[in-house]
């Protein structure tokens, strides 16, 4: 009796918060999500009260990881929309550091950068692994989303850094980043990199190649965008992330079929 009971307590410990499969819908949706923030926080910011902007933001942005805390397991629509508003408000907290502080794109980028390098440390210190597949617990999550949200800041920090400090301009630093976005993968297929740091590195290169195309779409033709505005923009890829997660929360083609694990967290997927 006690045996089966342990059974499903290890069932109910290892319920998945986050996508099982990573899919070319996965990239696919996170590209947009990164796209998007970058357009509509540009858009509140710059046509609002941008402190107002930033609590708006903010709040938003608590409610949604709210949401995904309380789920007891992965829904689509539930993490999406709060990939969604670290988007946002990661741009709005990377923007701020920028314009508000005065902090250079150089520096808040390295700074953004040793964040990251901090939660992941102090994440493989605490639970032996970084994989995507091992977020089964509550503390795991919080280091997920510590990661996350780490990643966006320090990618719109870099992709405005190659834009405006490097002067390559919106379209040329997406291109630089859709190239650096390739290489982890062809690692991964070519040589069999680790599963685990090429899907870490292709997360943090979508924030600056997303924020770039969506800049470079936005922006007015006097800096270098094709000037369609940045709420038009926003609108277009808010409505393409929609289709596509109702697209996979529909097929569940990032869920697995339900099943007990009852080995360790040791796997080769990331």
């Amino acid at each position: 009796m006690r045996d089966a009971q342990s059974v499903q307590a290890r069932g109910r410990r290892r319920v998945a918060k986050v996508p099982e499969k990573i899919t070319v819908y996965f990239w696919m949706i996170k590209l947009l999500t990164t796209a998007m923030g970058e357009a509509l926080s540009d858009f509140l910011v710059h046509h609002m009260n941008p402190y107002l902007a930033v609590v708006m933001g903010a709040a938003v942005f608590a409610m949604a990881i709210l949401l995904q805390f309380r789920s007891r397991r992965y829904a689509a629509p539930t993490y999406w929309f709060a990939v969604a508003m670290v988007a946002v408000f990661g741009t709005m907290a990377a923007d701020a550091t920028h314009v508000v502080l005065g902090v250079p794109y150089l520096y808040s980028t390295v700074t953004f950068a040793i964040i990251l390098a901090a939660v992941f440390f102090l994440w493989w210190a605490a639970e032996g692994t970084l994989s995507i597949h091992s977020i089964y617990t509550r503390r795991r999550e919080m280091f997920y989303w510590a990661a996350v949200l780490s990643t966006f800041a320090m990618g719109t920090a870099a992709g405005d850094m190659t834009a405006a400090t490097l002067h390559l301009g919106y379209l040329l630093s997406g291109l630089l980043f859709a190239a650096l976005f390739a290489i982890p993968g062809v690692l991964y297929f070519r040589v069999r990199m680790n599963a685990v740091l090429a899907f870490w590195i292709a997360y943090v290169l979508t924030r600056p190649l997303g924020a770039s195309f969506a800049d470079w779409f936005g922006m007015p033709q006097i800096i270098g965008g094709l000037g369609y505005g940045h709420a038009p923009v926003a609108m277009i890829l808010a409505a393409a992330i929609v289709i596509l997660v109702a697209f996979v929360t529909v097929t569940r083609m990032d869920v697995k079929r339900p099943s007990i694990r009852l080995r360790g967290d040791s796997h080769g997927g990331p």
